[in-house]
C-alpha cells in the first residue's frame, strides 16, 4: 500500500536550501519515492492553513518511507534541510 510523507516547509536560508533540494532526490529514488508537490503554488479552500511551501512525496509503502528518512543516503541532506528550514512532517498511508 503506497504512503505519503507530506511537509510544510518554511526555508530561512533559501540558498543552501537549493543545495538541499538538489541532494534529496537520489536518495529518494532510491527508497521508491517519487515527489507528486513540491513546492508551487497553494491555495487555501478551507481553515487557515496556507504553507509557505508544500512537499508531497509518495513511497511504495510507510516501511520504505521510515527506511528512507532514516538512511545513510538522506543523512546528510537531512541534516542540511534541518539546518536551513523549520520543517513539520507527517507519514500517512495510502488508500
Amino acid at each position: 500500500m503506497s504512503a505519503f510523507i507530506v511537509v510544510e516547509v518554511d526555508v530561512a536560508d533559501k540558498e543552501r536550501y537549493e543545495t538541499y533540494k538538489q541532494m534529496v532526490r537520489p536518495s529518494l529514488e532510491a527508497f521508491g519515492g517519487k515527489f507528486l508537490v513540491r513546492g508551487g503554488s497553494a491555495e487555501t479552500l478551507e481553515g487557515e492553513w496556507l504553507p509557505k511551501r508544500l512537499v508531497i512525496v509518495e513511497f511504495p509503502s510507510m516501511a520504505e518511507a521510515r527506511a528512507w528518512w532514516a538512511s545513510e543516503q538522506y543523512a546528510e541532506a537531512k541534516a542540511l534541510r534541518q539546518a536551513t528550514a523549520q520543517t513539520k512532517m507527517i507519514l500517512a498511508e495510502g488508500v
